[in-house]
């Protein structure tokens, strides 16, 4: 399918939305639903994709990305004219063009192969791909001749109570031969109730001219259900996410519960990893076989190794080594590495650190701007001064360090391999190897003065007024 060119349409401002964003760039499964067209098409074997641009044209083409072509549509006059701006980027071989609405993002590479296909074989100069819907209000009307081609496409605002009862709609996927539409484009009008140049004029100019306009017929419409509000959006957010768990589990992943499961289009998940329940994993994140994840935890944009069990949690950004143990209630917060065999317990929170193999941190505790060695102990309530109020500083602890419950390291600090700190120590102060800190006051116990020495009983006091 070398030969084929594929135009998206993504100019339009989707009022609908109730949005600063443009419509097309609204996130679906963890991408921007205009996406989700491009890689479809380009799965389909499709290679040079125009995209239309015209609201928020700039931010358009900097969150798609520069893989594509790009024409720009300074007023939005229609679909027609939306053609028009691409003329200049056509190659001059003759060959299949696919128009496609970037505001159907569950249109698959199936299909617009079969599209394709059919075109091919119909020898058609447009195929126009229909659905059948329960409610065609809002939609374009295919009206077909007596042989069953298309004879034309009649809008919701110009169509007669006739034309408004059929049930076959225009899903706005075609393809033509570039040729053919090319000299359509030049014939195009604004003769509408709209005073815009309809795409959907050229099936009419065809006709005229008596060349062939073939229907391919979509089995389920919903895979091209335009979206114009975030009530759709949310309709196709289930859908998309309903095909991801099935692929995935196809694959080998467990779910305990796929509808509690929610996973973007980018993630990647090994064999014999255990879904739980109320589970995101958001982004590119790259899951090992042999994890469990979940139940409650929020995964973003990291990688975990295999066999690790992360419970409760939310990891962002991080990366995780194999056989670590997270949570319950941990956060790893951006720039977290740890190494393998990690044990991060609960209420622990970890920020731009990297942990080495084999070291524990059991609970309650806070690690910031840090390095941590190989096999340490960090005990509960320690937390890493790494702020003074306008920098930040970095807290070294080397490998086989046992660092006691209730600790202070004031940053910027040293503590070396095998140095043993005191509970309830504030260490400001480097530690050499193989010793000993101890920084807390000495303690004094004052007799006589505990809380059954200070009371005084209401008749005690009495005795003593009188």
């Amino acid at each position: 399918m070398s030969d084929i060119v594929a135009v998206i349409l993504a100019a339009g401002k989707g009022t609908r939305m109730k949005s600063q964003v443009a419509k097309v760039l609204h996130p679906l499964a963890g991408i921007p639903m205009a996406l989700h067209v491009l890689r479809a098409v380009q799965d389909a074997g499709v290679k040079r994709r125009i995209v239309v641009v015209g609201h928020q044209a700039n931010d358009v083409k900097e969150t798609l990305g520069e893989e594509f072509l790009y024409a720009l549509q300074e007023k939005q006059l229609g679909t027609g004219h939306a053609v028009q701006q691409t003329v200049d980027l056509w190659p001059q071989e003759e060959g299949p063009m696919l128009v496609l609405c970037a505001d159907t993002p569950l249109i698959t590479a199936e299909t617009i192969k079969n599209v394709v296909e059919q075109h091919r074989r119909s020898e058609a100069v447009c195929s126009v791909l229909t659905a059948q819907v329960p409610d065609s209000h809002g939609y374009g009307r295919i009206i077909r001749d007596d042989r069953g081609y298309v004879q034309k496409i009649v809008e919701e605002q110009d169509a007669d109570k006739r034309e408004k009862e059929i049930e076959e709609i225009n899903t706005g996927c075609y393809c033509f031969s570039r040729n053919e539409l090319g000299v359509a484009l030049r014939r195009l009008k604004p003769s509408n109730a709209q005073g815009e140049y309809y795409l959907t004029d050229v099936v009419e100019f065809f006709q005229q001219q008596q060349m062939k306009v073939a229907a391919v017929e979509l089995d389920d419409y919903r895979e091209l259900q335009g979206i114009n509000n975030r009530s759709q959006l949310a309709e196709a957010e289930k859908v998309m996410r309903r095909r991801i768990n099935e692929r995935l589990m196809l694959s080998g992943v467990t779910m305990v519960s796929p509808e509690s499961t929610y996973i973007d289009v980018d993630t990647k998940i090994g064999e014999d990893t255990l879904i739980q329940p109320n589970t995101r994993i958001m982004g590119a994140s790259v899951i090992a076989g042999g994890c469990e994840i979940g139940p409650d935890t929020t995964i973003q944009e990291s990688i975990v190794g295999g066999n690790t069990t992360i419970a409760n949690s939310v990891v962002k950004k991080s990366r995780i080594g194999v056989d670590c143990t997270i949570g319950p209630f941990s956060y790893l917060r951006p720039g977290t590495e740890l190494c393998d065999g990690v044990k991060i317990g609960d209420f622990v929170e970890v920020k731009k650190s990297v942990i080495g193999d084999g070291t524990k941190i059991p609970h309650l505790t806070y690690i910031g701007d840090a390095n941590i060695g190989k096999r340490v102990n960090v005990g509960a309530g320690t937390i890493t001064c790494n702020y003074d109020g306008v920098n930040k500083w970095k807290t070294i602890i080397e490998d086989g360090a046992f660092i006691g419950s209730s600790t202070n390291l004031v940053a910027p600090i040293r503590i070396s391999a095998d140095a043993i700190i005191g509970a309830g120590s504030t260490i400001t102060k480097d530690v050499p190897a193989n010793s000993l800190a101890v920084a807390r006051g000495r303690q004094k116990n004052i007799e006589e003065r505990g809380r059954k020495t200070n009371t005084i009983s209401k008749k005690e006091k009495n005795k003593e007024d009188m």
